[in-house]
């Protein structure tokens, strides 16, 4: 079975306008077995889903995040845009999970980023559990090759460097990757933002500090630390030559994002992750992001929604920007 396909056009749609002025008149859709990237545009951003929850389902989460693209797309299509007339929008589609295979839906993912960045553009995934983040690494990694270091910022209530003896699930990404590129031993680019002590056991704490992964707790990720966030968020950047971003939405604190699988009211607030993105976007060093743990059946109100669709809004005008 094909893994692969395009989104229904109907997501597409907002308030009537005469002029381009609503994301939804900005996207053009685009099949990826098709038709390649036009490399035409100033800046493209490339919107691309990821249709699994089986990696929630493995870790023991609510499931229901598999419905989280279409979703954000739905809440992203009402917005305005502000964007640069040379900038281009496209709607890459969706990879599916068929059964259980998660293992397969994350190579086809790992292709298709991989096919967007070797067509100049900034692959924007929607989950989707946040196993999404291994494709997506991958990808980029197929992109870049071994000589160039790539860094990973997971704003995250989670390290998800649990082991994955038993298998892989939405808490395992991190641990396959830095094993898996030998980067265990000290040396793994990994920085977490939003780090809490009754999310994490302390196994993870200790596999943490083996590995030099660098972190922020929740309780100095706020708005009156700014400097001192801004600070660590620079001197990480300076080690690599590209930046991955991932947003796990639990990270957040369910007042803003109920629709999780993982919701809790000790999360971090908006915004002090706006300031951290708009940090790491100002290093002209993100290569590619993604916003994971949307699960509508949970949501309030689309809360959850509207906050990752304003997300991939707020990334997309400050990368424009540049």
């Amino acid at each position: 079975m094909n893994l692969y396909k395009p989104t229904d056009e109907h997501i597409w749609t907002g308030r009537k306008a005469g002029q381009n002025l609503y994301v939804y008149q900005k996207v053009e859709q685009i099949d990826l077995e098709l038709q390649n990237i036009p490399v035409t545009a100033d800046k493209t951003f490339v919107i691309l889903g990821y249709e699994c929850d089986e990696g929630v389902k493995r870790n023991k989460g609510r499931t229901g995040s598999k419905e989280g693209p279409q979703t954000a797309r739905r809440q992203l299509a009402k917005l305005p845009h502000h964007l640069n007339e040379s900038s281009a929008i496209f709607d890459a589609g969706n990879i599916l999970c068929v059964g259980d295979d998660m293992e397969n839906a994350q190579s086809v993912l790992a292709e298709k980023v991989a096919q967007i960045l070797n067509y100049k553009g900034l692959p924007l995934l929607l989950g989707g559990g946040h196993d999404i983040a291994y494709g997506h690494y991958n990808g980029i990694k197929k992109f870049v090759g071994n000589d160039q270091k790539i860094g990973i910022v997971n704003l995250d209530a989670h390290f998800d460097l649990r082991s994955n003896e038993d298998g892989n699930n939405s808490g395992t990404p991190f641990y396959q990757i830095a094993t898996e590129n030998n980067n265990q031993k000290f040396d793994f680019p990994y920085l977490c933002l939003g780090i809490r002590n009754d999310a994490n056991d302390s196994i993870l704490f200790e596999r943490a500090r083996e590995w030099n992964v660098k972190y922020i707790e929740a309780e100095l990720f706020h708005k009156q630390n700014t400097s001192y966030v801004i600070n660590k968020i620079n001197e990480f950047c300076k080690e690599v030559d590209f930046i991955y971003l991932t947003i796990d939405l639990d990270g957040f604190s369910s007042a803003f994002a109920p629709g999780v699988s993982a919701a809790s009211p000790m999360g971090f607030s908006v915004d002090i992750a706006l300031v951290a993105l708009d940090t790491l976007i100002a290093t002209n060093k993100l290569i590619s992001a993604d916003v994971a743990e949307l699960n509508p059946t949970y949501d309030r109100d689309d809360q959850t929604a509207k906050l990752a669709a304003s997300l991939l809004h707020f990334i997309i005008h400050k990368v424009d920007l540049l």
